[in-house]
């Protein structure tokens, strides 16, 4: 196991939460493009990698280090991956399926110096190497995923699945064989190109903004006077309107631009912290994640699709004489 990883996993059985956080951060896009490769959908790729990393970090005391840390995630990813894979399929042949959009296969940066024609051989190279990869089986798929876009040797793809490297060594031949025969010449760069680059920068461009109002909540009285700064403030009347029962203050506003797939934390009062991650888009909809967390420890979790300019509301943990209310917007 890399020295630098060992030493990251040591610490944290020794009981340092903060330990993970860097183990998280190294991996976390091919934990994610591995699981988006399986699933080809960027939301369920996203909860599927965050169920990795959390199942790692439980697994922890029983990970004994004979193999890379990482190898040993990609375990745990390929095998929640696919599990959600054949529950999708099951409720497809129950209620009908959804088709996965093109766009998921075809998405790629756009490039300001192609023209139209350029642009339409592109699209159809892709299209090839998407029906090329399809007709493979999955086992098949998956270490072409894990060799040639991942890069890991023999052993380390044994190790990540769970099969003798021979039956790694044996699989990589007949599907490099296949798609050779089905590509010829597209072959030798267009896997990276189209599977693994193209949908990770893609998601990484995409930012959420997100605004915050952190709210003091608190009973009213009968004949109390409104809160500070609450009869001056339309937002906060109308607020006061929707819960007459309840009297508000506003505490801090924060205002921020979240880049999707990076957790971002933000202060709040009584010393604890909001952390933010955008997990993607579907249009105009951000899909979210908050977390309140004191000193490290999560209070409340939850997370919301958001259409932009439309209120989210989250009622927090006591703070003074009330609680912590968190009224989050999206969009710019």
């Amino acid at each position: 196991m890399n020295s630098d990883d060992s030493e990251l996993v040591e610490r944290c059985r020794a009981g340092d939460l903060s330990a993970f956080e860097p183990l998280v951060e190294k991996y976390r896009q091919r934990v994610w493009r591995l699981a988006f490769y399986i699933l080809r959908d960027r939301e369920e790729a996203w909860d599927v990698a965050q169920e990795a990393f959390v199942r790692a970090y439980q697994s922890l005391p029983t990970f004994r280090g004979q193999s890379a840390f990482y190898t040993w995630v990609f375990r745990i990813v390929v095998n929640l991956a696919t599990d959600r894979q054949r529950q999708r399929a099951a409720r497809s042949r129950a209620l009908g399926g959804e088709p996965v959009p093109a766009e998921e296969w075809g998405r790629t940066m756009p490039d300001p110096t192609a023209g139209p024609e350029l642009l339409a051989v592109r699209a159809e190279e892709r299209e090839l190497i998407r029906r090329a990869l399809d007709s493979l089986p999955p086992n098949q798929r998956t270490i072409i995923m894990l060799s040639d876009v991942e890069g890991l040797v023999y052993r380390e793809i044994a190790e990540a699945l769970g099969i003798p490297m021979g039956t790694v060594m044996s699989r990589l031949h007949n599907a490099r064989k296949r798609l050779r025969t089905l590509l010829g010449p597209l072959l030798g760069v267009a896997l990276i190109v189209c599977l693994g680059m193209a949908p990770v920068a893609a998601w990484a461009q995409q930012v959420a903004a997100v605004t915050v109002r952190v709210l003091l909540q608190t009973r009213q009285m009968p004949g109390a006077p409104p809160a500070r700064g609450q009869a001056a403030d339309p937002y906060m009347k109308k607020f006061q309107q929707h819960f007459p029962n309840r009297q508000y203050e506003q505490l801090d506003l924060i205002q921020a631009r979240v880049p999707v797939g990076k957790a971002q934390r933000f202060a709040l009062p009584g010393g604890r912290e909001l952390e933010i991650l955008p997990t993607g888009f579907r249009g105009p909809v951000a899909r979210m994640s908050f977390k309140i967390l004191n000193r490290g420890t999560p209070e409340v979790s939850v997370s919301a699709d958001m259409p932009p300019g439309k209120p989210f509301s989250i009622a927090g943990p006591p703070h003074g004489p009330g609680v912590l209310h968190l009224v989050i917007v999206s969009g710019e």
